[in-house]
């Protein structure tokens, strides 16, 4: 049997059908002179006082369309700092995946309970390739014990390109593959420099941020990872 009235709204769930209480006159005109972008009637005329609603995939999909839109709006609003970050410490870190160079892959959100630090370089990045043993010495061995997670993200390169850097700088942390330099592209303008590092809590929280290899920030850095594991 044919339904007398049905009507086609943004919805969330296919299929998805209920009543909206009006009378025949307001369903029949008002109504869909006022939203016939969005409305379909199928049918006009009713014994009963009420619409039968029914929820499309086509406007599901507009509406997922502009959702994303604003997030996206959102997203390129965000203005870089003089260091080129749009995070700031005390914010929560962006979650994400990565895949490291022996194929495993997890999440940030994964860490959760851990102090974990993330190293953003590239094998082409010199300053990079300088910090490295730094981190691999005064950081990663000597803090990897107490429950520190330290993971290289490797800018937009092959893995190939990032095992060999690996081997010339001699580290041991694992190194995730950064595509498209999408992970960067979380924490900082994708225009901006690579050699930086971001500290995270226990809880998920940024709590140090630095820029370069400056030798005091690096020693700041390095004690405040020794205040957060022990």
């Amino acid at each position: 049997m044919r339904q007398t009235l049905v009507e086609r709204l943004i919805g969330f769930k296919e299929g998805f059908s209920g009543k909206i209480l009006t009378n025949n006159l307001f369903a029949s005109g008002l109504l869909t002179r006022n939203y016939q972008s969005l409305l379909r009637v199928d049918a006009v005329g009713t014994k009963e006082n009420y619409l039968v609603i029914k929820y499309s995939t086509y406007m599901k999909s507009v509406l997922t369309t502009l959702m994303i839109s604003i997030i996206s709006l959102t997203a390129f609003s965000q203005t870089p700092d003089d260091r080129g970050y749009i995070v700031k410490v005390g914010q929560e870190a962006p979650d994400f995946e990565m895949t490291l160079t022996d194929g495993s892959t997890l999440r940030l959100s994964d860490l959760r309970g851990h102090v974990v630090m993330l190293q953003f370089t590239a094998s082409w990045c010199g300053v990079c390739r300088k910090e490295m043993p730094h981190i691999e010495k005064e950081i990663w061995q000597a803090y990897k014990g107490k429950g520190l997670k330290v993971f290289g993200v490797d800018r937009d390169e092959p893995r190939e390109k990032a095992l060999q850097m690996i081997e010339a700088t001699g580290i041991t942390y694992p190194m995730a593959l950064d595509d498209n330099a999408d992970i960067f592209g979380l924490f900082a303008d994708k225009k901006s420099g690579v050699t930086r590092n971001v500290l995270i809590d226990k809880a998920g929280k940024i709590i140090f941020l630095t820029r370069l290899f400056n030798e005091d920030e690096f020693k700041a850095l390095v004690k405040r990872i020794g205040e957060e594991v022990n």
